[in-house]
């Protein structure tokens, strides 16, 4: 099996990189990059004899396609901007391909990936992803599914990468459509910074106050729980408390709404400014605690009963006591690992369909599960009763 990393120089992309090498079967792994001297640095610090490296431009289509086309299968670590060209790219490549954000740009390539007998699987890292997994897994135990709350904390640098930089700014547009709850049958559109809700991660990060984000269980979850009548669906999300002042700020502001300025004859929007600084300033790679944490709340009627089932998430510790989880790397392997774990489930025919389908509806949460765990990364539920 012929896999490519596309963006694969990237902090998470290459995480999942490194996972293909430690627990995978393949003849081939490719990164690929637009920077050529990273892509290259990349394939050398995973020093094994069957990777490579190669230049990438999702926006020079016919080419990408020829190249991609020499292989099984993409894991595409790109930004949410480009990943309309790279699925593009990947689904005329004829190949199967797995991406990080999911956030729709990919399902109008179904048809294509269908007519390849192929699959596309958008939005597989930890949120979306092993989310989608941890409900599925409650979900299912149910006959009836009251309400679906996934939260989560995503412990790292407000801009430590570009791609990272383009989420934060994505995420908070006080404009965007898509961030959405959805309740009593409908999408609800709703502003940053709304439905405050107190949730209490595992040690070491514990209670904080999170918002609804644009993320897509939101719509991946109301179209695989449409037989079970569900009321109510809710993603919220956090990052560290001074990143999530930051952004309070720049949207009491106005600044979220990136208005267009010109300064010394350039034109450019003013977050995208911020968002260059921010990338060049220590500030916007530091922070105190690095991780990942997830927290699925599930009600619903389980053997006649009302019971609520919250599902949370481990991992081993930042702290370098395991140098392979020191720092930043314990938030991009907590990201890039699921993607890992989701393109050898399929290169080993563990997964349903084909087309370009929600992660809930192509792999068994047990799979991914256990997968996680041979990583030291494990899912715990608790179960109650509510009289």
């Amino acid at each position: 099996m012929r896999i490519f990393a596309l963006g694969g120089a990237g902090k998470i992309c290459r995480e999942a990189a490194y996972d293909l090498v430690c627990f995978g079967t393949f003849d081939q792994l490719t990164i690929g990059d637009f920077n050529i001297e990273a892509a290259k640095s990349t394939a050398e610090w995973l020093n094994n004899s069957k990777v490579d490296y190669a230049f990438i431009d999702v926006t020079d289509k016919p080419g990408s396609i020829a190249l991609l086309s020499k292989y099984d299968l993409v894991i595409d670590g790109t930004t949410i901007s480009l990943n309309g060209d790279s699925t593009e790219c990947i689904a005329y490549a004829g190949c199967h391909g797995i991406n990080l954000n999911g956030f729709g740009e990919e399902y109008k390539f179904d048809e294509i990936f269908k007519a390849n007998g192929k699959i596309m699987v958008p939005g597989f890292g930890m949120t979306p992803g092993t989310t989608n997994m941890m409900a599925v897994f409650a979900c299912d135990q149910m006959e009836k599914v009251n309400t679906v709350r996934v939260s989560h904390g995503a412990y790292r640098p407000i801009a430590f990468s570009g791609s990272i930089t383009e989420t934060t700014i994505y995420e908070y547009d006080p404009k965007l459509p898509g961030r959405t709850v959805f309740e009593n049958g409908e999408f609800i559109q709703v502003p940053p910074f709304a439905r405050p809700r107190v949730i209490e991660l595992p040690l070491p990060y514990g209670k904080s106050i999170e918002y609804i984000i644009p993320h897509s269980e939101t719509f991946t979850l109301a179209k695989y729980l449409k037989n079970k009548n569900v009321d109510l669906i809710e993603v919220r999300g956090t990052w560290p408390q001074e990143n999530m002042e930051l952004i309070k700020a720049l949207y009491n502001y106005g600044f979220l709404n990136n208005q267009k300025i010109t300064l010394n004859g350039c034109e450019f929007g003013i977050m995208e400014a911020i968002g260059e600084y921010l990338q060049r300033s220590p500030k916007g790679k530091e922070t105190e605690l690095f991780g990942y944490s997830l927290h699925v709340e599930v009600e619903g009627i389980k053997n006649g009963q009302l019971v609520r089932q919250t599902l949370t998430h481990t991992h081993p510790s930042s702290d370098g006591t395991i140098p392979e989880w020191a720092g930043l790397r314990a938030y991009t392997r907590n990201v890039g690992i699921p993607m890992s774990i989701a393109a050898q489930l399929i290169l080993q025919g563990k997964y349903t369909g084909s087309g370009a389908l929600y992660p809930e509806f192509v792999f068994n949460p047990g799979h991914v599960f256990s997968e996680l765990a041979k990583r030291d990364i494990f899912i715990h539920t608790i179960e109650e009763i509510i009289n």
